[in-house]
């Protein structure tokens, strides 16, 4: 069954297999970060709106329910920031009414200074907030936001968000080279996230084709310098490692493929775990893609990555 707003299930490198749940048109956000793997923002907004019709997507949810779909977890997600839609709080409750799949909001953290924002989120079993900055000046370095949208709002939203919420808050913080990976400023991100008190601290980098060429991964053993200014020391997310055995390769097809490529950029290797094929019939559906000009290739030092063509 083909799908406008859910895509997936996909693999995570959190969350394991996750059904994605896009609530936005494509590349409408709050920042325009330079390391975003979905590429640059076009529709820079922090202004809440219904941008998909709720009942529709709620409708799509229903119909994977009942044909017999089965994922992980359910992540808001996708192309931009979802708690720009202004009814994602009442999708958590028809998930909820649906079934028992825990599910998981990723949000960039822009509008937690939001009471109705920080209401909705709160009803998610696992909240992933970001936090790759530590005053205004990195914070439009790292995260161009949208006009309107302040650093200490930010954080202050995070700070009352925590003391709502009884669910796992995980807070990511993503770090560039020669950008915010200076020890003396990401000791200034742990003393904020020490007063954010989340249940997690998570160290990311770039792992998939940036935005920009200038978002430059640090490397691990960067990384493993950096997490001990954290407290407990931040856990260094490893990279996506394939899993097997997925979704019966008789029922993947080319549709599919560019729906989670439109979405993140993958490797033949990752298209392959994601939907469990053998690499060969993964091979095949990427050139079907390619010959449809629908995808194009990414070089890149650590391998060759497939997204989608412009346009597209």
């Amino acid at each position: 069954m083909e799908y406008t707003y859910l895509f997936g299930p996909v693999p995570s490198r959190r969350f394991g297999r996750s059904l994605g749940i896009d609530l936005v048109p494509f590349k409408t956000c709050s920042f325009d970060c330079a390391f975003c793997e979905v590429g640059r923002t076009t529709f820079s907004t922090g202004e809440r709106a219904e941008y998909v019709p709720i009942d529709d997507v709620v409708a799509e949810f229903q119909q994977w329910v009942a044909s017999g779909g089965e994922a992980e977890v359910i992540t808001l997600a996708g192309s931009g920031e979802p708690t720009l839609h202004s009814r994602f709080g009442e999708l958590i409750d028809a998930i909820r009414s649906s079934c028992d799949t825990p599910i998981v909001l990723l949000t960039n953290s822009s509008l937690m200074h939001l009471p109705d924002v920080r209401t909705s989120a709160a009803k998610a079993d696992i909240v992933k907030v970001s936090l790759s900055a530590w005053d205004e000046a990195s914070f439009q370095r790292v995260n161009r936001p949208a006009s309107g949208l302040a650093f200490d709002a930010l954080v202050s939203g995070l700070q009352q968000f925590r003391s709502v919420f009884s669910g796992r808050l995980w807070l990511e913080v993503f770090l560039l080279k020669g950008i915010n990976d200076a020890p003396a400023g990401v000791a200034r991100i742990a003393a904020l996230a020490e007063g954010i008190a989340p249940d997690s601290v998570q160290l990311n980098t770039v792992v998939r084709p940036p935005a920009e060429p200038s978002a430059v991964s640090i490397s691990r053993e960067e990384l493993e310098c950096l997490a001990p200014l954290f407290s407990p020391p931040a856990e260094i997310i490893a990279r996506f490692q394939a899993a097997e055995g997925q979704a019966p390769a008789s029922s993947v097809r080319a549709s599919h493929v560019l729906a989670m490529l439109t979405r993140r950029p993958c490797t033949l290797e990752d298209i392959a775990g994601a939907f469990g094929l053998e690499k060969a019939l993964a091979e095949s559906l990427v050139e079907t893609l390619a010959s449809e000009q629908s995808i194009r290739a990414i070089t890149r030092p650590d391998g060759v990555y497939y997204g989608p063509s412009e346009g597209v």
